[in-house]
């Protein structure tokens, strides 16, 4: 039997797929390769194909023998979700629908989906948990939430049983440095703060200096791409277990500014990290920091890669040996 892994092929999917083969688990990835990399899998079956697409999946369910999915397969840039909303509604609602409607058909009883704490919307408090209301401010985290209603029901109608994991800031790389964070455009801090110390960048922007936070600059959680996957598979461990579905929230319960991770990049880099203070971005909330209690007492999950140093190492060790990313000249 497999593990079938969507979006195999991108920054947290890789990693994913690269967890599983260490393991000895016999691993099957589909990725249209939009936004993954060919070069980044360290082992699995690839299948180059949308997950939409219901003949191209309806195939390769029929080829393998799949005992459960990891859907990582969707669009998650913020602000491309609020310019063109109805991209990210028909790829990650309706390209959901489809993978569950196949998963079913085929008796696959078990979804670990990759969900995200945009589908909070503005805190209430802090640190959240998985009871905080849920009010998405952008479509990205609208459709994540949606999808997440729709394997509610399909659980209740069919036994698809399903763990949601609202990941906070994902950041770091393989410990090896092989495979790391390589978007296009790239939108993410600590990839942009190591582009500026590489000298590909002029200087960082940092938005908005006039939080009400401790230095001025906006609070995120920081959690290790590494840690991140260990929780898949303990939720998967969950699942086969007999346990219901259900939420649970993945960050390290600590938060860092925006100017703490400046520094300690230049602490990690031994470079100047030259930056410009402009104002807000419209939608950044000032602090946000993730209660991971339940994961960690019902998964007994526990990051090993704690601190920002240790996350923003890793990364370092990923750009600076691979500073124009996967087969760039």
């Amino acid at each position: 039997m497999s593990i079938l892994v969507t979006g195999g092929a991108g920054y947290i999917g890789s990693h994913c797929v690269a967890a599983l083969v260490s393991r000895g688990i016999d691993t099957v990835v589909v990725d249209n390769l939009s936004k993954g990399h060919r070069e980044a899998l360290k082992g699995g079956r690839l299948y180059v194909g949308d997950v939409g697409d219901r003949v191209f999946l309806e195939d390769v369910f029929r080829r393998e023998h799949i005992e459960a999915v990891i859907h990582f397969a969707a669009f998650s840039l913020v602000g491309e979700s609020m310019s063109v909303p109805e991209q990210y509604f028909r790829n990650n609602c309706m390209a959901g629908l489809t993978l569950v409607d196949t998963m079913v058909k085929y008796g696959v009883p078990y979804l670990i989906f990759s969900s995200t704490a945009a589908t909070y919307g503005e805190p209430e408090y802090t640190p959240i948990d998985e009871e905080h209301p849920k009010h998405p401010t952008n479509a990205y985290g609208e459709s994540k939430l949606i999808v997440e209603r729709m394997l509610r029901w399909n659980d209740h109608a069919h036994g698809l049983k399903y763990v949601a994991l609202r990941y906070f800031n994902v950041a770091g790389a393989l410990s090896d440095g092989s495979i790391g964070e390589d978007h296009s455009p790239e939108t993410h801090l600590i990839p942009l703060v190591l582009a500026t110390a590489l000298g590909q960048r002029e200087k960082l922007s940092l938005f908005g200096t006039d939080y009400p936070t401790r230095d001025g600059t906006c609070v995120r959680d920081y959690i290790h791409v590494e840690d991140l996957i260990d929780a898949h598979l303990l939720a998967l461990e969950y699942l086969k277990a007999g346990q219901p579905s259900t939420a649970f929230n993945l960050g390290n319960g600590q938060g860092f500014t925006n100017r703490e991770i400046i520094e300690a990049a230049r602490r990690v880099t031994g470079c100047d990290i030259p930056v410009s203070e402009e104002g807000r971005r419209p939608g950044d909330p000032a602090t946000l920091i993730a209660s991971s209690e339940k994961a960690m007492q019902v998964l007994h999950w526990q990051p090993r890669h704690a601190s920002i140093e240790d996350i923003i190492g890793s990364a370092w060790r990923w750009h600076s040996s691979h500073p124009h990313g996967y087969s760039k000249p």
